[in-house]
């Protein structure tokens, strides 16, 4: 599998690849010369607004995961250049690990699952139907 996923703080493993932080924020106490990432794409992350609505720092009750889901595909829509560039990367071979806050214990729940789909899904498109000549006429055909 080209992308995985995991919190920053997991160990590396040597099937990794090219390891991305995907965090709103860089965390903390990790100095430049220990951080167990190749590089940092905030553009990947939920906006600050989002993320603040995600745990309930907008004034408000933590939105459900479905509209959070909604608003950081929205989102991602307008960082096409980002995920263009890592899907180029995984067609050309490399294998990407995203990772995500050493808090993010649900991967399912967590904006990285939802980027490794979409890198994944622009990496390797799905193949188109095949058309198909069938207009959907009926013909009726006489007995006899």
């Amino acid at each position: 599998m080209p992308v995985r996923t995991k919190r920053w703080n997991d160990p590396r493993e040597p099937d990794d690849g090219y390891r991305l932080l995907v965090c709103r924020y860089r965390p903390r106490g990790v100095r430049k010369d220990d951080e167990p990432w190749d590089a940092w794409c905030q553009a990947l992350a939920p906006s600050t607004e989002l993320h603040a609505a995600a745990y309930g720092k907008a004034g408000g009750a933590p939105i459900a995961w479905d509209e959070y889901t909604r608003r950081f595909l929205l989102e991602m829509q307008r960082r096409r250049y980002w995920i263009e560039g890592f899907a180029a990367r995984l067609r050309g071979g490399d294998t990407i690990t995203l990772l995500c806050s050493s808090a993010c214990v649900d991967p399912e729940r967590c904006h990285r699952t939802l980027v490794k789909e979409l890198l994944e899904r622009t990496a390797f498109p799905p193949p188109e139907p095949p058309e198909t000549h069938d207009r959907g006429v009926v013909v009726r055909r006489r007995a006899g």
